[in-house]
């Protein structure tokens, strides 16, 4: 079974714009700590959780135990898309008679656990798992607490009690966003090292400052540090926690308060406040114009796949991009399946498998079963019938839907069926199978009228830019609507890979932040521009905003 990547990247998608719905109806709220722990919440109602909307109470249901109860909209906004309410819901938030407080309340189906008072989720896991064991079940207890919360003496009473009872059906989350209700976690009660000033990317940077970890693993709990953004990193973490036998697993999840949304991200005073009504559609921009880089290892070099694919894992790339090629649909022949296969154990990145083959349909099965996370099929060797196969084999593993057009090619009338549930389209923007060439120019445009097809048929998914994309038109291709990025020699062909890939990751995140003062300046003009721009306190942010502004003649 595939990662499931882009099913679990769109609902976590859905549930931070309810997050935003739903505070920003309430005016109040709690959106910094919800978005931290969305991917968390992602990776486990898409991926692990064992549970039925339907039947909320379950017996043989997993239970999720929101120890920090203030993220509440995080939980909720979950719940919504799983199926266990209507999203409109999220508008009741804190209202008078809703089933949705501002701290979970069991009156709220699929909640586990009145989570007010902080501190006490863990403890009421230990309980759930040692009545699992009694009762003979083998459902998991998954536990979110906060890294505020820790301070509480009962968070490290239940840290000792669940290794004494060998509770090893728990598996607990620290969200390790290093702010809590008054000011950055380390300046209160420092759970790695203190830190001096306000710049929290040096907690991030100097992994020797990370002494969390070794507290819990004192305790005698099973430890697993992650990057607590990186779906493919909470998928392995939550496979890690299952085998351990014998003891609890923790998952000490490093992640971004705020995380989706700049002005939000490491402030401390998004952990309880509400978005203004007005500047929820920028907000929503925002979240919709999130991107990934993806190298194409073949633009390394060929004869040591193995090294390149280490390059982008030190490069910190978000995909790695492998194309295969045929010799018969293109004139070049690169690897097959049997290759992706022997790569695979060298990452947990997900793999996104481009076939420039002929007649996909007989061979799609051989590389979901290598080890791809997405695989894309070019619309030139596909009929309605086999691609309907392809979508079917691919939905049916777990493995992200694409469809490719060559630069001469339109999207055809078959797709149309097919757009609403396509996860991605790869858009080329050189001839497949042919080295050394340049974006072909007439792409932009090409792109920009696809946007508005796809969105005709409620298209949910990536357009992805693949050949000749260099940091001189990335910027453009993201204004054109793309938002996965495949680089060859632009990127895997650079000796400073992680170097490139920072550089790709700032020349389109300066395109994205020109796009969100433009919606605010359609939407109210200078003032609101300037208030936009006002929101970004931490970081250099707020000076570049001002700059595009400035250029855009709008400030």
């Amino acid at each position: 079974m595939g990662l499931n990547y882009y099913k679990i990247k769109k609902n976590v998608l859905k549930a931070r714009k309810l997050v935003i719905k739903g505070t920003t109806a309430a005016g109040s709220g709690h959106p910094g700590g919800s978005f931290s722990m969305a991917e968390i919440m992602g990776c486990l109602y898409y991926k692990h959780l064992k549970f039925d909307p339907k039947n909320p109470l379950w017996d043989d249901r997993d239970r999720l135990i929101l120890s920090k109860g203030h993220a509440s909209p995080g939980l909720y906004s979950n719940l919504a898309v799983a199926g266990y309410f209507e999203p409109a819901e999220l508008e009741t938030l804190r209202k008078f008679g809703s089933k949705l407080q501002g701290h979970p309340d069991l009156k709220c189906p699929g909640v586990e656990f009145c989570g007010g008072s902080l501190g006490l989720g863990l403890s009421y896991s230990i309980g759930n798992a040692l009545a699992a064991r009694l009762d003979n079940k083998n459902h998991r207890i998954y536990t979110v607490i906060g890294d505020g919360e820790s301070n509480e003496g009962q968070v490290w009473e239940a840290a000792m009690a669940a290794v004494k009872f060998k509770t090893d059906n728990i598996t607990a989350f620290l969200d390790r966003n290093f702010i809590q209700q008054d000011s950055y976690t380390e300046k209160i009660m420092p759970l790695d090292e203190n830190l001096e000033g306000d710049d929290l990317s040096l907690m991030w940077k100097d992994a020797s400052r990370w002494k969390i970890g070794d507290k819990w693993r004192a305790f005698g709990w099973n430890v697993i540090d992650i990057d607590g953004h990186r779906i493919e990193q909470i998928d392995n973490a939550i496979k890690k926690a299952k085998q351990a036998k014998g003891v609890p697993s923790i998952i000490i999840a490093r992640t971004i308060k705020g995380k989706g949304v700049e002005h939000m991200e490491d402030n401390p005073q998004w952990h309880g406040k509400a978005p203004k009504p007005e500047m929820v559609p920028i907000i929503n921009a925002e979240l919709e114009s999130h991107f990934v880089i993806a190298p194409s290892i073949i633009a390394g070099d060929m004869s040591n796949l193995e090294k390149e694919v280490k390059k982008c894992v030190v490069g910190r790339a978000d995909y790695i991009h492998l194309d295969v090629m045929d010799g018969a649909f293109v004139p070049n022949t690169t690897f097959d399946h049997t290759k992706i296969k022997e790569l695979r154990p060298l990452t947990i990145i997900p793999f996104d498998a481009h076939l420039m083959i002929n007649e996909p349909v007989k061979h799609v099965r051989e590389y979901v079963d290598a080890g791809s996370d997405i695989v894309t099929v070019h619309a030139e060797v596909c009929d309605e019938s086999s691609f309907g196969e392809i979508h079917d084999i691919l939905q049916q593993n777990g493995v992200g839907v694409g469809l490719a057009i060559n630069p001469d090619t339109e999207l055809p009338q078959w797709s149309h069926k097919f757009i609403e549930n396509l996860e991605q389209l790869i858009v080329m923007s050189v001839v497949p199978g042919q080295s050394g060439q340049k974006y072909i120019e007439s792409s932009h445009e090409k792109t920009q009228r696809l946007v508005s097809i796809l969105k005709e048929h409620n298209f949910e998914g990536t357009i992805e830019a693949d050949g000749g994309v260099t940091l001189e038109n990335a910027g453009q291709c993201f204004t054109d609507g793309a938002r996965a990025f495949v680089g060859g020699s632009a990127i895997i062909g650079q000796n400073d890979v992680r170097g490139i890939i920072r550089e790709f990751r700032d020349t389109i995140l300066k395109s994205r932040r020109r796009l969100l003062i433009q919606k605010a300046n359609e939407l109210g003009g200078k003032e609101l521009v300037n208030e936009w721009i006002d929101l970004h306190v931490v970081g250099e942010k707020k000076n570049q905003l001002i700059q595009i502004a400035k250029e855009l003649g709008f400030n």
